[in-house]
């Protein structure tokens, strides 16, 4: 019987998941590495930070999703991928070496500091579930401090929160801190006035939302306001020192926290034996069907992949259903032998929320705005969720919150000092 190749998929996000779920078992040996034993749902980690959903109803674990359905055969390994040998065809992690015909690259991507590294020390990023959770727990904790201060003055400086980046992830974020800025404070912390909470968020150019319509731009902008949340366009970031946010015009803001949501970058990988070619954005560029340009069996998915078309000169845009079809067609393509269909990006929309029954969405031509929009927000974010433990856990808690304006899951939930892990840099 002829041997089966061997397809290494390096990273189970939109992308990587889909790519596996149809492609052909039977011709391929599939293996999915991932830093994470669980899939997760990066559309919703503003929502862990805000306490609105808890960890474990946005993540999947990648073990019950193999086993069954379109992935079972699927093989899981645990590690980060720390190199990659395209000479000789492997890859590296921190615990093996796995060896491959062909190699899927669908690792998304991390936080872009545009150059001043020393901000990954000092600012709070969404990028990942246990930054949502650290994020989740500073606010808690500041909520908690400034509640038993006496002192104003005091209870406003750590009560000062800055958001940097205009994008759907700041707008959602900024939403979340007004909501409980709005509805939250007087029947959980009765000490804290509103007026001691200040919510900031700044956007490097002239307009939020920018892939969105105009409209829904403006829309966001108003929501916000109602929100109490002070939005300031053209704002460019240039460091944060001492509590104090310097900006590109030489002014600067005071700010206890900062949540970082300006930027994105590939994830970096350390080739040898040849030479990727990386572009704007820390992406790989890839032709029409999805093969990393000038090496041999290796691809990329999603947000991590730029294909420049007519239509996207640039790459697509790095979005959920980019990654999704992306990975479909690459899959179709593998089961044929042959590349024979290349990829054509289907748009069906974009959305943001900013909070309850204030949403904006462009679908088609179509624009949405407030209670309407902001449930379709909620039903294409159900739809598209793993698990149906998950969708129901979600819906309950959207629904209970929505009713209610409480949760049990404001917990502060520190994890404990020791012993120590090498597995996370500590000495």
């Amino acid at each position: 019987m002829e041997q089966r190749k061997r397809i290494v998929v390096i990273g189970g996000g939109f992308g990587g998941l889909n790519f596996i779920k149809h492609v052909d078992k039977n011709r391929y040996d599939v293996v999915l590495v991932d830093r994470n034993n669980f899939h997760c749902f990066p559309p919703l980690f503003y929502q862990v930070a805000s306490s609105g959903l808890e960890p474990g109803s946005i993540g999947f674990p990648f073990r019950r999703e193999l086993r069954k359905g379109k992935a079972k055969g699927t093989r899981y390994h645990m590690g980060l991928v720390s190199h990659v040998d395209l000479a000789n065809k492997y890859i590296e992690t921190e615990n093996e070496r796995i060896y491959y015909d062909g190699l899927v690259l669908a690792a998304g991507t991390t936080n872009n500091f545009f150059g001043n590294k020393k901000l990954i020390e000092k600012v709070y990023t969404l990028k990942s579930t246990a930054q949502a959770i650290r994020c989740r727990n500073e606010i808690l904790d500041r909520l908690e401090r400034a509640s038993n201060m006496e002192s104003a003055a005091e209870r406003k400086r750590l009560l000062s929160f800055v958001v940097i980046g205009g994008g759907p992830a700041g707008v959602e974020v900024a939403g979340a801190l007004g909501e409980m800025k709005r509805y939250i404070l007087h029947r959980d912390y009765p000490t804290i006035d509103r007026d001691d909470v200040n919510i900031t968020l700044l956007e490097g150019s002239d307009k939020l939302l920018g892939a969105m319509s105009e409209k829904s731009q403006e829309d966001a902008v108003e929501y916000l306001r109602k929100l109490y949340v002070d939005v300031r366009t053209g704002c460019v970031m240039t460091d944060y020192e001492n509590n104090h946010v310097k900006l590109g015009d030489g002014s600067d803001i005071y700010s206890g926290m900062v949540i970082w949501t300006a930027g994105i970058t590939g994830v970096e990988f350390d080739f040898t034996g040849g030479e990727a070619p990386v572009v704007k954005g820390g992406r790989l560029e890839v032709d029409e069907y999805s093969r990393v340009k000038g090496l041999d069996s290796v691809y990329a998915l999603g947000d991590i992949a730029s294909m420049p078309t007519k239509d996207y000169p640039h790459g697509h845009p790095q979005l959920a259903q980019v990654a999704i079809q992306q990975g479909r067609t690459l899959a179709k393509n593998l089961n044929k032998g042959e590349f024979a269909i290349p990829f054509r990006y289907k748009d069906k929309g974009t959305m943001a929320t900013v909070g309850r029954n204030l949403a904006v969405a462009d679908i088609g031509k179509f624009h949405l705005r407030g209670r309407i929009a902001w449930w379709a927000w909620m039903l294409v974010h159900l739809i598209s969720m793993l698990g149906m433990r998950n969708k129901v856990s979600v819906f309950i808690d959207w629904i209970w919150g929505y009713f209610s304006y409480g949760t049990s899951l404001r917990m502060l939930l520190h994890p404990a000092r020791y012993p120590l892990r090498w597995r996370w840099g500590e000495k």
